[in-house]
């Protein structure tokens, strides 16, 4: 059988979808490169307060006003540009998402996320005064797109031109699934959203007005379902992948797609509930804020891979199994003629 990653790009996808994808190479390739750039000028700023009281300060502070302009002019790009899906999420302009996902649907919290923590550090480029968060924007958006491109790209593997009884079986199963998810991701946005609210203004008016803003902004990044968003696309990719590249004219054929697919059912929904339980698990420490924004963005992109290579780990164990079961069905069938 013919190797196919579950994130192939299929050869009678339509032109459209293409350039689609080409252009989201290009957003998440600008917007990698851009947070490389707006983390190194960041990084003089995370140890600023080693040279408090020292003969340096007075020079690393006239040093840290140049460099969070540098920040602002970096990131803006990427405001603009790259996070240009989020934005068009957010006004209704991706119909398809918005219909599925509602009013209130994952680029709502990604959005106030961004807003919350670019404002302040707009404010603090201007009067020097608190601090900047260009990096964790820029991070939060990297992450983000390269969580959204790999969903994207494991729904296209799905993509046949043609009519096809398994893939039909295929949509069955997915799409019950994708309800399913996606029910999950509409409460856990509501709730965090919540907490991020609740959380910001306990820490304004009882604990720390300085750190309110970083608590705030943690809460939002961990509150986008990437993970969740990941779970389903990324499972059926490796059952598509295996089910439409193989002959289904033999028994044995139908009792692996059936095992297929409900193995497929059961590793998404995992995937799915794992990922909740870990970002419950994991939002107390950004509620108490002991999880600083640019960690809250690396801990979610860090859960997105998990799903993305639960799903290549059971591509790997169909292709396994498939080939072991053709193998037999093939000596069967020699055996039979002879």
């Amino acid at each position: 059988m013919k190797s196919v990653s579950i994130f192939s790009m299929p050869k009678d996808l339509p032109e459209e979808d293409r350039l689609e994808r080409r252009r989201m190479v290009l957003r998440l390739g600008l917007a990698w490169l851009i947070m490389m750039q707006v983390m190194m000028f960041a990084a003089p700023g995370y140890f600023k307060h080693r040279y408090i009281g020292t003969d340096i300060q007075e020079s690393l502070d006239v040093a840290l006003v140049f460099l969070n302009w540098v920040g602002l002019l970096l990131t803006v790009p990427v405001l603009l540009y790259c996070a240009m899906p989020i934005w068009k999420g957010l006004f209704g302009a991706d119909r398809d998402f918005s219909h599925r996902h509602g009013i209130i649907n994952m680029n709502l919290p990604v959005a106030l996320g961004i807003i919350v923590a670019f404002i302040p550090s707009v404010h603090t480029t201007l009067y020097h005064h608190g601090e900047v968060y260009y990096d964790s924007i820029a991070m939060f958006i990297a992450f983000l797109l390269t969580a959204r491109y790999l969903e994207y790209i494991a729904v296209q593997s799905s993509y046949i031109s043609s009519d096809s009884a398994i893939l039909d079986k295929i949509n069955q199963y997915r799409n019950k699934d994708t309800e399913h998810s996606d029910k999950y991701a509409f409460y856990f946005v509501v709730l965090q959203i919540v907490l991020a609210v609740i959380s910001g203004l306990v820490w304004y008016f009882y604990i720390d007005k300085s750190h309110a803003l970083a608590v705030t902004v943690s809460l939002f990044v961990m509150s986008c379902p990437c993970a969740m968003a990941m779970s389903v696309p990324t499972s059926y990719a490796a059952a598509r992948t295996i089910l439409l590249n193989h002959r289904q004219d033999t028994e044995v054929d139908l009792e692996f797609t059936e095992s297929v697919l409900n193995r497929t059912r059961k590793t998404a929904r995992f995937c799915l509930n794992l990922s909740i339980i870990f970002h419950v698990l994991m939002t107390p420490f950004a509620m108490f804020g002991i999880v600083s924004p640019w960690l809250a963005a690396i801990i979610m992109f860090v859960s997105s891979m998990w799903v993305g290579l639960m799903g290549l780990r059971l591509y790997k164990r169909f292709r396994k199994e498939f080939e072991v079961a053709y193998m037999r069905s093939s000596t069967a069938e020699s055996l039979t003629t002879v």
